[in-house]
């Protein structure tokens, strides 16, 4: 399967002309405002076209002319043929140009709400995640009826990750309904998930991302370590590298290309082992630029001194908040 080896922006939003490049896993960090939920909302643009085609949702960068094209394209490298690229353009912010002779890509980009993950769910066919984690009733029910193997897995994992629960259960709160709760490890507890924490949600979305059914091209989640206990850091980072290289589990299945952001240092000082992973945003007079952090001529050298949080926490790196003169 063809990798996105960069995507390139043009007059779009804040990254006006910025190159951001990827690896299987790329960690995206940077200061509010320096573009990382801009490549979100690019790439659903570049989805669908249409959400930008209108005159209250602009998508050109402030101070150019409305006759300007705000264009973003996916490079490829499919291995030993050509990279190909496809790109979508809007001209004023309406009018969207599309050019894709290949497969659509499929990818979801995950913003995870927790009363959403919590609600029960009206059951339907081959039900899947939805871009705020709705539906967890649904396809945990799907994973167990149609993978009891990977089902029994998760629970394991699930035990792993909250020592305090043993399983996953099910309930029909209504007619044609699903939701689901955790089972307490000591008392044999069922805890509907409308009670359970939000960390614990959010971590269990993202626990079960590797296990759904009919996985996508690309995933990008928005600050996977929001609201997680700083323990579980470490399964986050493993739950993100089962998507991305899933050999290294045994899995024989294509890679799911993953771009994930962040603003916690404690979360970032994990990839230290990886800099081809991590992609610093900065913000410049000219617009957001983008720059791997493997590509430093210093890296050596950061990365022979304190914890890479500790790093960027610091300023070294550049991407973080700078007062302005």
């Amino acid at each position: 399967m063809a990798l996105i080896e960069s995507i390139h922006f043009q007059n779009f939003k804040v990254l006006r002309d910025a190159t951001l490049p990827l690896s299987r896993c790329t960690v995206l960090i940077g200061a509010n405002g320096s573009g990382k939920s801009t490549v979100f909302q690019g790439l659903k643009g570049y989805r669908d076209p249409d959400i930008f085609a209108n005159s209250q949702r602009r998508c050109l960068t402030i101070g150019i002319s409305r006759q300007d094209i705000a264009k973003i394209e996916l490079h490829f490298s499919p291995g030993e043929s050509k990279t190909r690229v496809s790109w979508v353009k809007w001209r004023g912010g309406i009018d969207p140009e599309t050019s894709s002779p290949y497969e659509p890509l499929v990818f979801k980009v995950y913003s995870l709400i927790a009363q959403e993950i919590a609600a029960p769910v009206p059951l339907a066919p081959h039900m899947q995640l939805n871009e705020t984690g709705g539906q967890l009733a649904g396809v945990l029910d799907r994973i167990r009826d149609e993978q009891p193997e990977k089902f029994e897995q998760l629970n394991d994992e699930l035990g792993r990750w909250f020592p305090e629960f043993d399983r996953i259960l099910f309930s029909t709160p209504d007619q044609g309904q699903r939701a689901f709760l955790l089972r307490t490890r000591r008392g044999k507890h069922a805890i509907p998930a409308t009670d359970l924490s939000q960390g614990t949600l959010l971590a269990l979305v993202i626990l079960t991302l590797a296990y759904v059914p009919e996985q996508p091209s690309l995933v990008c989640i928005e600050e996977p370590d929001r609201g997680i206990h700083p323990r579980l850091l470490v399964d986050i980072r493993d739950a993100l590298y089962r998507l991305s290289h899933p050999e290294s589990v045994g899995e024989d299945r294509p890679p799911v290309q993953v771009i994930t952001t962040t603003h916690s240092p404690y979360f970032l000082d994990l990839f230290r082992d990886h800099p081809e992973d991590i992609v610093i945003a900065q913000k410049t007079e000219e617009g957001a630029r983008f720059e791997r952090l493997s590509d430093r001529p210093d890296i050596d050298e950061i990365l022979g001194s304190a914890p890479l949080g500790e790093v960027w926490f610091s300023g070294i790196l550049g991407g973080v908040p700078v007062d302005q003169p």
